[in-house]
C-alpha cells in the first residue's frame, strides 16, 4: 500500500480515529474526581564534605556514597523501623484491622521514595559527585505526609552519623586487636634474637673486624710473651751459672763470716743481679728497688768493715752461713722461675683466646646467614607493627572527627514541606494519558474496520482480489463537485461510488469471461 492508500484509509475512517480521541481524555479527567487525593511532602538533603583536609585525617573508608545511600536505606525501611512510625502516626487507620502489618509496612515502603541528585563533579575522591537526595512520602494526609516525611528524614541523618561512628569503631577495634597481636610476634622475634645475640656474641656480623684486630693484637702479644719467656729463661740459666761459681768461690775461701772480701762478691752479685733485673722492669719495679737496697746496704757494711779496727779473730766453721750474694742469686734464680711459669701461663692463655676468635671468624659466615634471616623476620614484623599503629592512630582520630561531626554529614536543605496540592491522581497526566489512549483506540478501530471492510475501491483493488486485468473505468460522472439539488450524505455518496466500482468490475469481469469464451 501506497501512502496516498493510507491517507484514503485515514479520511475514510477519520471519525472512528476522532471520536475516541475525544472522548477517552474526558472519560480520564472524570475518573480523576473519583479517585482519592494524595499528598507527597518531600525533603532535599545535601551531603557536605569532610570539613578537615585529607592530606591531615583520611576520610572513613572508600564506600561510594551512593552504595551506602542504598544499604541505609534498607535499614531505614525494614518492618523493625516502620512499623513503630506506623502506630505512632496512626497511618493507614481504615486498614489497621483489616489488613496484616506487614503489608501496611509494605505499602509505606512503597509510598516513601529516595532519589539522589546527579551533578556532574568529581568528588575528594575521584568519584562521581553526590550533592544530596531527596526524602519523599505520599498519603492521604497533608500535615502526616509533612511529619512522616521528617521522621524519616531525622532516621536518615541519625543513622548516618551512628554507621559512621560505628564504622570508626569498629575499625580501631579491629585495628587494636591486630595491633596486639603484631606486638606479641615482635617481642617473640625479639626475644629470639636477643638470645641469638647472646650466644653469639662476637661472631655477628659487623664484628669480623673487630675480631680481626683482636686476632692480630693477641697474636703479636703472644710473640711478645714467646721472646720473654724464652729471655728469662736465658737470665735463669746465667744466674744458674753465676750461682755455680759464687758457691764454688765460697766453699773455695771456706770464710762464711763475711768478712771483707765476702762482702765484696756479695755486692758484686747484687749489683749483678740489679743490673739484670733492671733489663726486665722499670725502676720502680719492687725487685728493682729491693736489689738497689742490698746493693746500698752491703756498700754500707762494706764501708763499715775498712773503717773498723783489724782482728785476727776469725769465725769458727760451725757459723759458716751462705753469703749474701748467693742468698741473692737464689732469690733471683727463684724470681726467674715465677717469671718463666707467668710467661707460660700467659702464653696458654694467649694461645687459647687466638684459637676461639679464630672460631669466630671461621664461623662468621654461617652466623651472618641466621642472623640475616632472623633481622629480616624481625624488620618484617617490626614494619607491620609500624603501620598497624599508624592506621589505628589515624582511625582514632577520624573516630574523633566523626563524633566532633567534621567528616561528611548530611544537611536538610529543605525541610519536609506541607503540600498543599494532591500529588494524585495528576489530572493533567491523566487528560494527556486519555488522549494517547483515545488515539490508539482510534487507530486500533480504524485499522479493524479496515480490515473487515470487503469492497473494491481501485484498480489496483480488483487486480489483487480477481486477478483479472481491468479494461477500462467509467468516473463518477460530477464527483467531487456538488450539484444543486444533490444535498445527499457523505455516506450515501460513499455507496454510489462503491457501487459504480463494482459494476466496473463486473463488467471488466464479463468481458474477460466473453473473450476467453470465444478463444475457448
Amino acid at each position: 500500500m501506497s501512502v496516498e492508500d493510507y491517507l484514503a484509509m485515514l479520511r475514510r475512517r477519520v471519525w472512528w480515529i476522532i471520536v475516541p480521541v475525544l472522548v477517552a481524555p474526558l472519560l480520564a479527567l472524570g475518573v480523576t474526581f473519583l479517585l482519592p487525593n494524595r499528598y507527597t511532602s518531600r525533603t532535599l538533603v545535601l551531603i557536605e564534605q569532610q570539613k578537615v583536609p585529607e592530606k591531615y585525617v583520611n576520610a572513613m573508608g572508600n564506600e561510594d556514597l551512593g552504595e551506602r545511600l542504598a544499604t541505609m536505606q534498607e535499614q531505614i525501611l525494614s518492618r523493625t523501623r516502620l512499623q513503630p512510625i506506623i502506630e505512632r502516626f496512626g497511618l493507614y487507620k481504615e486498614d489497621v484491622n483489616k489488613m496484616p502489618m506487614e503489608e501496611l509496612v509494605e505499602r509505606m515502603r512503597r509510598s516513601i521514595a529516595v532519589a539522589a541528585v546527579k551533578a556532574d563533579f568529581q568528588n575528594a575522591r575521584g568519584g562521581q559527585g553526590l550533592p544530596g537526595f531527596y526524602i519523599s512520602f505520599t498519603v492521604d494526609n497533608p500535615r502526616l505526609a509533612q511529619q512522616v516525611c521528617a521522621e524519616i528524614t531525622s532516621m536518615f541523618m541519625s543513622e548516618n552519623l551512628k554507621a559512621r561512628e560505628q564504622s570508626a569503631q569498629g575499625t580501631t577495634e579491629f585495628l587494636a586487636k591486630q595491633l596486639e597481636d603484631a606486638k606479641r610476634k615482635l617481642d617473640d622475634l625479639d626475644s629470639k634474637l636477643a638470645v641469638f645475640k647472646g650466644k653469639n656474641l662476637g661472631r655477628l656480623p659487623g664484628q669480623e673486624g673487630s675480631n680481626m684486630g683482636i686476632l692480630m693484637s693477641l697474636n703479636t702479644q703472644l710473640d711478645a710473651t714467646t721472646q720473654a719467656l724464652n729471655r728469662a729463661q736465658q737470665d735463669r740459666t746465667y744466674a744458674e751459672t753465676l750461682l755455680s761459681q759464687q758457691m764454688a768461690a765460697w766453699e773455695a775461701t771456706g770464710d762464711a763470716a763475711g768478712g771483707p772480701v765476702t762482702l765484696q762478691q756479695q755486692l758484686a752479685a747484687a749489683q749483678a743481679n740489679l743490673n739484670l733485673l733492671e733489663t726486665h722492669y722499670t725502676t720502680d719495679h719492687p725487685d728493682v728497688i729491693k736489689a738497689r737496697q742490698t746493693v746500698d746496704e752491703l756498700k754500707k757494711k762494706l764501708d763499715a768493715t775498712d773503717d773498723a779496727p783489724k782482728t785476727d779473730a776469725k769465725p769458727k766453721k760451725s757459723n759458716r752461713l751462705e753469703p749474701q750474694n748467693v742468698a741473692q742469686l737464689r732469690t733471683t734464680l727463684h724470681a726467674l722461675d715465677q717469671e718463666i711459669a707467668g710467661r707460660k701461663q700467659q702464653q696458654l692463655r694467649l694461645q687459647k683466646q687466638i684459637s676461639e676468635y679464630q672460631a669466630k671468624v671461621s664461623s662468621a659466615p654461617m652466623i651472618e646467614e641466621e642472623a640475616k634471616s632472623l633481622m629480616r623476620d624481625y624488620q618484617t614484623a617490626l614494619g607491620f607493627y609500624n603501620e598497624l599503629l599508624a592506621k589505628k592512630t589515624q582511625s582514632e582520630m577520624t573516630g574523633d572527627m566523626e563524633r566532633r561531626q567534621q567528616g561528611e554529614n548530611f544537611r536538610v536543605m529543605d525541610p519536609a514541606n506541607l503540600p498543599e496540592k494532591p500529588s494524585f491522581p495528576d489530572r493533567v497526566m491523566f487528560t494527556s494519558g486519555g488522549a494517547i489512549a483515545g488515539l490508539g483506540l482510534g487507530l486500533g478501530l480504524a485499522f479493524l474496520m479496515e480490515l473487515r471492510d470487503k469492497s473494491l475501491r481501485s484498480e489496483q483493488d480488483i487486480e489483487f482480489y480477481l486477478e483479472l486485468p481491468t479494461l477500462a473505468q467509467v468516473p463518477t460522472v460530477g464527483q467531487n463537485i456538488p450539484v444543486n439539488g444533490d444535498r445527499r450524505h457523505w455516506w450515501q455518496r460513499k455507496k454510489k461510488k462503491e457501487t459504480e466500482a463494482e459494476v466496473a468490475a463486473a463488467a471488466a469481469k464479463s468481458d474477460v469471461q466473453v473473450e476467453h469464451g470465444v478463444e475457448a
